[in-house]
């Protein structure tokens, strides 16, 4: 990736409706040959995809979770067996090293939703909750830095 990919890509993780003109304009090509890098960049698999962020309070999910999973024997475990749509709740599942083998990411709508969940994960293990108070820092862009750090600042 060159310096316009990158360009390209935190446009884009920024404002993923950006027209093609827009970010033509932003970068100074012509809009052709930007559509055409964003075209690369979707199929080697450096853009997945684009989606709306959802505000979870503003659709009655006010409370957000991390909950930490282990595994009590190898034959059954949370990463390997959770189905999705029994567990909407969990929006995010990550395979961790340390005491536990799987973070969670879950929402609900209050403590007793936030009960019940856990209880329905009890079946592969005891789960560790965490609440999430606020976010001082949301998800942000991945940036070119991150990757090949700038020796000039």
């Amino acid at each position: 990736m060159d310096d316009i990919d990158w360009s390209i890509v935190e446009l884009l993780q920024r404002d993923g409706r950006i027209s093609i003109r827009e970010l033509a304009r932003q970068i100074s090509l012509s809009a052709p040959a930007t559509a055409e890098r964003v075209k690369r960049l979707e199929q080697s698999g450096v853009i997945l995809g684009y989606s709306a962020v959802v505000s979870p309070q503003a659709v009655g999910l006010g409370i957000r979770a991390i909950i930490r999973m282990g595994c009590e024997n190898t034959i059954r475990c949370v990463r390997r067996e959770l189905d999705p749509d029994l567990f909407p709740e969990v929006v995010e599942m990550h395979r961790v090293s340390g005491d536990d083998c799987s973070v969670l990411i879950a929402y609900a709508r209050d403590v007793e939703h936030l009960e019940n969940l856990i209880d329905r994960l009890a079946r592969w293990s005891r789960a560790s909750t965490t609440l999430i108070l606020s976010t001082p820092l949301p998800k942000t862009v991945l940036r070119r830095e991150v990757v090949a750090p700038l020796t000039s600042r």
